[in-house]
């Protein structure tokens, strides 16, 4: 179990501890912003490729919870939903993926669309419920620490995407927050942006032939019978 928490710390740190700190400028002084983005994604795909083998790896014989049948349909029912607002986040034009911005301060709240009405981290938020999902089916130890580690990564991240996105992108980034909130459903609660379902049976279709695809394919995907 040592090794599982070894390798989830060292995937959250190589992002929060990177990109989250002044270690992010101390890189770019050194080898520019290409020169950072492309350390980064190296060391990120280096800590993910380790933690997911790390997971496969360690036996998993210690449970905070034993597994139960009626503990399972969680993931079933979180998984659909994650599926929506991960894949849905890409069919947009979100400010908040790598390499978006917003050119045009003006037209920025006219960027909220889709998914990004429920929430402006779709990918984010689809993550932590896709961890929060699995957490409870599996119930032991090394699922909990390695799914754990993509939760927290994945919520912190937003909140801290909001305060580098706010700092870089000014006026266009506050109008576009005006309209939209981080915590799903909270801008439409507040009146400040409405559902709009025309804009969500695309994402939606799309979500449901990936749920439908991953079902069917867990076991040969990733050696678990979805029961």
């Amino acid at each position: 179990m040592t090794e599982m928490w070894f390798a989830a710390l060292f995937w959250v740190f190589s992002h929060l501890g990177i990109s989250s700190t002044p270690l992010r400028g101390t890189i770019v002084g050194l080898v520019g912003e290409r020169g950072y983005l492309g350390v980064y994604s190296l060391i990120a795909a280096a800590a993910l490729a380790n933690v997911i083998w790390v997971y496969s790896d360690v036996p998993r014989f210690d449970y905070v919870w034993l597994p139960d049948p009626d503990l399972y349909w969680v993931a079933k029912i979180t998984m659909p939903i994650a599926l929506f607002l991960a894949l849905g986040g890409f069919m947009v034009k979100n400010p908040t993926n790598v390499g978006m911005s917003i050119d045009d301060p003006a037209q920025a709240a006219d960027m909220a669309t889709g998914v990004t009405r429920i929430t402006r981290h779709p990918f984010q938020w689809g993550v932590v419920l896709w961890a929060a999902g699995h957490i409870v089916a599996n119930g032991d130890w090394v699922s909990v620490i390695f799914f754990s580690s993509f939760l927290l990564l994945s919520l912190m991240g937003s909140f801290l995407m909001d305060y580098k996105k706010a700092r870089t992108m000014g006026e266009g980034w506050s109008r576009y927050a005006a309209v939209t909130s981080n915590v799903p459903f909270a801008a439409i609660i507040s009146g400040r942006n409405t559902l709009k379902l025309s804009e969500l049976w695309l994402p939606g279709a799309v979500a449901l032939v990936a749920y439908v695809a991953l079902y069917y394919f867990h076991e040969a995907l990733f050696g678990v019978v979805v029961i």
